[in-house]
């Protein structure tokens, strides 16, 4: 980690410890139920995550920029008086959300994998991962095509997807000069977009939990063949990894690592990780495939359990009402478990190096940590200021001749609170239960294409976020500068969803998908035609 990383993990720390030592007198809770701030449901409120995204993008350094918007929110909903601002940004932000059971729950499920792959590069599954990868996959793009697959298979959850990806792809990208931004994006791509269209994932289920009076799951699997901005990034992703050309500042990362920096800027908090980590020459392809073998069962075990599973409610509903939080720490920890004993009875690690892993995994977790502690605390700003019924006015004020537009509307919409926000669930929440208002009745195809473009928009605008947490999880996955990732991948999406929103407008009117979707892909190839044309001199 880069002392300027070191200086900032420093300060944040204190900011927490200060919080819990502060002597302001708390709101009563009854008070605070009450309180609307006077800038309540107006514009105002995405301003904090507007700075702290635009922040972020100039100064290149997320810890404070997350922090100014946390601040911005809570002099806002505050009215601009120091007492009620300090007490919103620790009570009613930092201490609200890390008291969350569902957020704890992640972080919980973020340390444990993180134990889990620090065990087995220690135990040198990785490694021998990496020297078996090296004999059948001989090319760059074998393995960007390789990280792609991987991705595409584990479907059951983003966050699951980003470490789990990152962990065992690494090793091989790195042999074939894939910068790491270029692995951050392949890994974002099959994160979100895979997960919204896996009839069985977490996703899938938060989406058929907001829909009320209807079929849930039902609406959802009806929506994929609608999921455009999902499906033309993954067939974008691997036609640019075919086509061999990149561009924007992805083009400057991956002719650098053409040349054998794989990382382009000075920043790079990861770049001794390889040095630190000293694997067991007797590590076998073994001790990493079946910890994530383990960790994929255990987690889809954990869910539906949640879900009811085991006390006679189906496989599908069981999924559709499970909790991922709770579910998959239930997972991960039977997935540790399993670890350990594979570890000690192949021999290749002892009990004490096992558990030295735990402490060695939360650390390489603590930077994504805060970055996720402070993302949720400015979400938290952004309710306190009632953006969600800001925006919900919007788009039952845009409803009415606009039937045909709607979908692109509400992907655009959908876009603009996910990037804003950073998170994909939240978007859901709030903008499919109008659109189900909206259509139910009336036009059912128009619902599930609108229902589609929330999914689309949202996942949209969590791609592009730099305070959403899959892009944090797909940084730190890829052990990727943050702020890179977010400046490579942003290109990328933005053509992905300009050809998206067209696809919609098309879908609007014809209202189905077997003429939409391939005008879509006809689209899409098209775009990139022109963008090879265009960047030729970036070929790879």
């Amino acid at each position: 980690m880069s002392k300027k990383a070191g200086t900032a993990l420093s300060v944040m720390a204190m900011i927490f410890m200060g919080a819990l030592a502060s002597p302001l007198t708390v709101l009563a809770a009854d008070a605070e139920e009450t309180y609307q701030p006077a800038l309540y449901a107006t514009i105002w409120a995405l301003l904090p995550p507007l700075v702290a995204i635009i922040l972020a993008l100039i100064t290149k350094e997320v810890y404070s920029s997350l922090f100014v918007g946390i601040v911005v929110g809570a002099l806002l909903y505050s009215g601009f008086k120091f007492e009620g601002t300090v007490t919103q940004i620790f009570e009613g932000g930092i201490i609200k959300v890390l008291s969350d059971s569902y957020n704890v729950g992640i972080l919980i499920f973020l340390v444990i994998l993180g134990s889990v792959v620090c065990m087995m590069n220690k135990a040198g599954g990785s490694a021998a991962f990496g020297r078996w990868a090296s004999k059948k996959i001989h090319t760059r793009v074998g393995a960007e095509l390789a990280a792609i697959i991987l991705g595409v298979l584990i479907f059951i959850d983003d966050y699951f997807n980003c470490l789990t990806v990152g962990s065992v792809m690494r090793p091989v990208t790195d042999k074939h000069n894939v910068s790491r931004a270029k692995l951050a994006y392949l890994i974002d791509a099959t994160a979100a977009p895979v997960c919204i269209i896996a009839p069985i994932s977490s996703w899938a289920a938060a989406v058929s939990g907001f829909v009320e009076g209807e079929d849930g799951i039902s609406l959802f699997v009806h929506a994929i063949p609608y999921n455009f901005y999902a499906l033309l990034t993954i067939f974008m992703m691997v036609a640019m990894v075919l086509m061999k050309v990149e561009f924007g500042p992805m083009g400057v990362h991956e002719t650098n690592a053409l040349k054998g920096d794989i990382y382009t800027t000075p920043a790079r908090p990861y770049a001794n990780a390889a040095e630190d980590e000293k694997s067991n020459p007797r590590g076998k392809v073994i001790d990493l495939l079946i910890p994530i073998v383990s960790l994929v069962i255990c987690c889809v075990i954990g869910m539906i359990y949640t879900g009811g599973f085991f006390s006679g409610t189906d496989f599908v509903t069981a999924f559709s009402q499970s909790d991922a939080s709770v579910g998959l720490v239930l997972g991960s920890f039977f997935g540790l478990v399993i670890t350990i004993v594979l570890y000690l009875i192949r021999r290749v690690m002892n009990f004490r190096d096992c558990m030295a892993c735990i402490p060695d995994g939360f650390k390489a977790m603590v930077p994504a940590i805060l970055i996720l502690t402070f993302a949720w605390t400015l979400k938290a700003m952004t309710d306190s200021l009632g953006a969600s019924v800001f925006v919900s006015a919007i788009v039952k004020s845009s409803a009415g001749g606009l039937m045909n537009f709607l979908p692109a509307i509400i992907f655009v919409i959908g876009a603009v609170i996910a990037f804003a926000t950073g998170t994909s669930w939240g978007t859901f929440g709030i903008l499919i239960p109008i659109v189900v208002n909206v259509f139910s009745g009336t036009n059912h195809e128009l619902m599930i294409i609108s229902i589609s473009a929330c999914m689309a928009g949202a996942v949209c605008g969590d791609h592009c976020s730099p305070i959403s947490d899959t892009t944090i999880m797909a940084s730190a996955g890829a052990q990727c500068e943050h702020v890179n990732h977010v400046s490579t991948q942003l290109p990328y999406a933005m053509v992905a969803a300009a050809v998206s929103f067209l696809t919609y407008i098309i879908a609007g009117f014809v209202q189905t998908a077997w003429i939409a979707l391939p005008a879509g892909i006809i689209l899409m190839a098209i775009t990139l035609v022109i963008i090879r044309l265009k960047f030729d001199d970036l070929k790879m």
